[in-house]
């Protein structure tokens, strides 16, 4: 077999080439090897940051417990100038910061919410005649009419008033019968819920959020917190500027007893139903916001407060 010798000269440059090609091989595993390991370091970051802000709105949120806990122990009523009514501006965590700057992380951590009395707003379970829901429609009519009329005021349409009730009877329903067969069906908990039905676009369930309101069992709405469109949409007869006006004459002095708005109201809408309208709650949203550096986290609860603890019903990201 014959042999092939390279000129001395040739092998010196396939040997240079060579080398370049190791060193650049080289260069890219290390360079691909320092990405990946650069990946994992920001993605172990996140999750840490993500976890301090869970940790932060669980302290904020058991705080807010505490909170409605003492109230329902010292108050009667609930109106809003009570402190649980207070929001919480923006709040630098000067505690965490400090624990940061010592541990080289010169990032800073806001805090802010509020609670909000959730029988304030319209009890979309109240459209459910529990007395009935086993025969007929199951609708309650009185709650189904004063929809009606928040949606006109919110310039939606009325029409969705019965078809939202009569969604939330045939959920009810299904309850009720899976009960005996051990399946747990799908129930309505949150407005969101709402946009599987016909004629539930996100911009309607915008426009119903913020005086609205899913709760576990039907509700009486309190009259000093309720808005005045919802006031004025659960009693018949009570105009929108009559309504404002009673919201307005209540952060001086709070209603004691639902008998005590009769006497602000005018003639044509003194026929009250007692059972309908309350002076205190028993379920409140709490929400809370923190932002630790450029991340931030924004969460909505509802709490339910008993006579002596609160409970948890559910908790969702924003």
């Amino acid at each position: 077999m014959r042999r092939i010798y390279l000129n001395p000269q040739v092998q010196r440059g396939v040997a240079v080439v060579t080398a370049l090609l190791l060193t650049t091989l080289a260069v890219t595993i290390v360079a691909s090897l320092f990405w990946q390991q650069q990946l994992q370091v920001r993605s172990i970051e996140n999750q840490r940051l993500q976890l301090q802000k869970q940790w932060v709105l669980r302290g904020a949120l058991d705080w807010a417990r505490l909170i409605l806990r003492e109230d329902g122990r010292n108050s009667k009523i609930d109106e809003l100038n009570e402190p649980w009514a207070i929001p919480l501006a923006p709040t630098r965590l000067d505690q965490y910061v400090e624990s940061a700057i010592a541990s080289g992380d010169t990032g800073s951590a806001v805090l802010s919410g509020s609670i909000q009395d959730a029988q304030g707003r319209f009890n979309l379970t109240n459209l459910i005649d529990l007395s009935d829901l086993a025969k007929q429609e199951g609708i309650n009519q009185s709650a189904l009419e004063a929809f009606a009329r928040l949606l006109t005021s919110l310039r939606q349409d009325p029409a969705l008033a019965k078809v939202i009730a009569q969604h939330m009877v045939a959920a009810a329903r299904a309850s009720l019968n899976s009960q005996a067969d051990g399946v747990r069906p799908i129930r309505f908990v949150q407005l969101d819920d709402l946009l599987a039905l016909p004629g539930c676009t996100p911009p309607m369930i915008n426009a119903i959020r913020p005086q609205t309101v899913i709760l576990p069992a039907a509700t009486p709405l309190n009259i000093n917190t309720a808005s005045p469109e919802v006031l004025a949409a659960r009693v018949p007869g009570l105009s929108l500027t009559d309504a404002s006006a009673v919201a307005n004459s209540r952060r001086q002095t709070a209603f004691q007893a639902v008998a005590d708005l009769a006497k602000r109201l005018s003639d044509q809408a003194k026929s009250l139903d007692d059972g309908s309208l309350s002076v205190a709650s028993n379920y409140f949203l709490v929400n809370g916001a923190v932002t630790i550096r450029s991340a931030k986290l924004e969460i909505e609860a509802l709490v339910e407060r008993q006579p002596t603890a609160t409970r948890l019903l559910w908790v969702r990201e924003l």
